[in-house]
């Protein structure tokens, strides 16, 4: 689906105030990739003009977030020597570094969309907390690149452009859903957070308070309506119906539940395989958070809990407090998610965006101005 949110912003409150909201069916696109750029297009305009008419505001620019199976984290070092004479840390020296471990990657056909520095040492000594202010003679960085496809990402952008919209700027999916799901105590001691979409399916590792690993696997929800129509013969319709609980005559549970679990072992185990990668197998203290259309499935947490070894549960959020809205669904939360981040990352600000795509070709114009009235 592709969703859109109008979030305003009221003095003294934490969270904004949903003012308007508005979803069609992702047209013209698989696995991330657009395959159709008119209808989705088509798509976007439906989903926006929903959104105008219930905020009553003309939408002319927005955050995005982007997922899909070319949505990876990519590890790199670099480092820099410090530039001032008296050996005193500054901006510049840690930019410098971010950058010499980006000329360290194999961007081919890629772009850089966010960069989370994992770790700094100064002097061959670990350094947590503020860097700027402290003396040495070199700064060493390891951080992870978030990358996307060149290509998809100026094709999301045209259609994004097409449809009247303005980018301010691109937010990976799983970090955008984090800013509503998970806590920061959460992020610092070790947590996965895992997005069942309809077509893929994400896992992005939190630590110490930052991204330190995401990468996006080709199977989702969908293969298991399909797994379910298949393997009782019955329509896409009645196998969505039975795979989210809804049990229908004639139809055995045992066999429903047969089918189920063997999709979902198929992701757990490369959820698996991945975790064994990083060397984080079973050593996430804060478990792992479903989010997503599938993490709707009935007995998902504990299914988890057995295939992964981990505390599982599914994802929510006090966002809205105690009030009931369908909004609730995870499958809104990295929408919801963009109204938050971008203040909490200075993205109203110029900058991050014409920076993120000064050498991509000229789908769009970037925006600098504040989404929000």
């Amino acid at each position: 689906m592709t969703r859109v949110v109008v979030g305003e912003f009221l003095k003294g409150e934490k969270n904004p105030k949903i003012i308007g909201v508005g979803e069609s069916p992702s047209l013209g696109m698989r696995r991330g990739y657009v395959v159709d750029a008119f209808a989705l297009t088509k798509s976007i305009k439906n989903a926006v003009s929903m959104a105008e008419k219930s905020s009553g505001i003309k939408i002319k620019r927005a955050f995005v977030a982007v997922g899909g199976l070319t949505l990876r984290g990519e590890s790199a070092s670099g480092s820099a020597i410090i530039s001032k004479a008296d050996g005193e840390v500054t901006a510049l020296d840690v930019n410098k570094a971010e950058v010499d471990a980006e000329e360290n990657l194999n961007l081919n056909n890629k772009k850089v969309i966010q960069v989370s520095p994992v770790s700094f040492r100064l002097d061959a000594k670990e350094v947590l907390g503020r860097l700027e202010g402290m003396c040495g003679t070199k700064l060493e960085i390891k951080a992870l690149f978030v990358t996307y496809s060149i290509q998809h990402l100026e094709d999301l952008l045209a259609a994004i452009a097409d449809a009247g919209v303005e980018t301010i700027d691109i937010v990976p999916t799983p970090v955008a859903s984090s800013h509503i799901t998970l806590t920061e105590k959460q992020k610092i001691v070790g947590v996965a957070l895992v997005d069942i979409g309809h077509q893929t399916t994400s896992l992005s590792i939190f630590e110490n308070g930052g991204l330190m690993s995401v990468h996006t696997f080709s199977i989702g929800s969908a293969d298991i309506t399909n797994d379910i129509a298949l393997g009782l013969k019955i329509t896409l319709e009645e196998a969505e119906s039975l795979k989210l609980g809804n049990i229908l005559q004639d139809h055995s549970k045992k066999k429903l539940d047969e089918i189920i679990e063997a999709r979902l072992s198929d992701i757990f185990e490369l959820i698996e395989n991945h975790l064994k990668k990083i060397k984080r197998s079973e050593l996430l203290p804060a478990g792992i958070i479903f989010v997503g259309g599938g993490s709707s499935i009935p007995n998902l947490a504990e299914f988890s809990k057995s295939a992964l070894k981990l505390p599982s549960n599914i994802g929510t959020t006090d966002f809205f407090g105690n009030i009931k809205t369908k909004l609730r669904d995870s499958s809104w939360f990295a929408t919801l998610g963009l109204v938050t981040s971008g203040r909490e990352s200075g993205g109203y600000s110029e900058g991050g965006f014409r920076n993120l795509f000064k050498d991509l070709k000229n789908t769009i114009k970037s925006s600098i101005k504040q989404l929000m009235p």
